[in-house]
């Protein structure tokens, strides 16, 4: 169970000790001993510095950061990930600052709710770094995995990490990150198995009957605070086979008031009756209105349309991509539920092209296709042939 996993890793956190935090696959797939500032040792950092061998950095919340007055490295960052380095530091009271020792104090000194920017000397021999807001939530770093992981302890709001390398200098990869947590007997988490503990953490389920049947709601919390939801039938938790799943971006013009400009409204009572019928299934609705730009912005392209302009020349006339939608946190979703294989629903192509990209292997894609209007003709003819979607139209 990843909520074991991670309150194992917590426990052992509060302890003064490091674990290894592993980020995903498609971003760096490195791993970083990780350990919470205000308990950190002089024994910790040099076991940091003998066996991991990377760069040892303090990462801490921006509150933190604001009360140290530590700016940004730079003004433009280039770096590839966008780590937020600020200005090096040491401890006002250190020697050289670069012993175990020194380092240990400049750490616990940055941990200290006390501190000001007066006790640390710059340029110095730590690197503190500031992490998102949001959390993994909005940036899936070791940065924000490590102070995320401060703040389940309850001690603090910066800690210390360090790159693990091989004894050759390479990046140690999962499998050696997995040998070397067996051999320092250590807890090894990822980055995404903590995404899945906060989601887990904060949902909310309920009971919802319906005119196509009895499902439940379950709502998530994205990095920005936005609700999404989750309509589902099913022990979700025990499902072996490829999982039944429509993503379906809001749309209140379709979905609420049966707006026949789209077709969104009879693909979400469609899907609604296939899950029913077939037993098992989920739609997950993702609130991301009008292709992404929001509702205000989705009827003023409307406007434009009535002018003569399609949907993706009125969106990209306001400024916008053609299509905004983004599916990372669908299959974050998913994964809370350990799904890692579906049938989609779906028309789109882009939907499958992206779930896959995030680790959500399609299965089979299912034809949500339904009968056109008059008054959808054209919207559906630009849906096919601009946003190649699947449609005999």
């Amino acid at each position: 169970m990843i909520e074991d996993k991670i309150k194992a890793a917590i426990e052992h956190l509060k302890k003064g000790k490091l674990i290894i935090v592993v980020d995903d696959d498609t971003r760096e797939a490195e791993g970083d001993l990780v350990g919470i500032a205000n308990l950190v040792t002089p024994e910790a950092v040099n076991f940091m510095t003998r066996f991991a061998r990377g760069l040892i950095c303090t990462p801490m919340s921006v509150t933190s950061a604001n009360r140290l007055r530590l700016s940004e490295m730079v003004q433009n960052n280039s770096d590839h990930y966008g780590t937020a380095f600020t200005n090096s530091v040491d401890y006002i009271g250190n020697s050289t600052g670069i012993s175990a020792f020194d380092r240990a104090q400049t750490i616990l000194n940055l941990s200290k709710v006390d501190s000001v920017n007066e006790d640390f000397n710059q340029p110095g021999h730590m690197f503190p770094l500031i992490a998102k807001k949001g959390g993994v939530m909005e940036r899936r770093g070791h940065t924000e995995a490590a102070v995320d992981l401060a703040k389940l302890t309850n001690e603090s709001e910066v800690a210390y990490i360090c790159e693990i390398l091989n004894v050759d200098g390479t990046m140690a990869r999962r499998p050696q990150l997995d040998s070397l947590a067996r051999h320092w007997k250590m807890p090894i988490i990822s980055v995404e198995e903590l995404v899945i503990y906060f989601l887990n953490q904060n949902k909310i389920k309920v009971n919802l009957p319906t005119k196509y049947g009895n499902f439940e709601l379950t709502l998530f919390e994205d990095e920005a605070s936005k609700e999404h939801l989750m309509l589902s039938k099913g022990d979700l938790s025990n499902f072996s086979e490829p999982l039944l799943v429509r993503l379906h971006s809001e749309c209140l013009t379709g979905d609420i008031f049966g707006s026949h400009r789209c077709d969104c409204g009879e693909q979400l009572a469609k899907s609604m009756k296939m899950i029913e019928e077939n037993g098992t299934g989920a739609i997950l609705y993702l609130r991301q209105e009008g292709r992404g730009i929001g509702l205000k912005n989705k009827l003023k392209a409307y406007q434009l349309q009535e002018n003569g302009k399609d949907t993706l020349e009125a969106n990209t006339a306001l400024g916008f991509r053609p299509d905004e939608r983004e599916y990372g946190f669908a299959a974050d979703i998913l994964k809370s539920f350990n799904i890692c294989e579906v049938k989609l629903m779906t028309n789109n192509p882009d939907k499958v092209k992206q779930l896959e990209e995030n680790g959500i292997k399609v299965y089979e894609r299912i034809s949500i296709e339904v009968e056109s209007r008059t008054e959808n003709k054209s919207y559906l003819k630009t849906k096919k042939e601009k946003f190649n979607h699947i449609l005999s139209i």
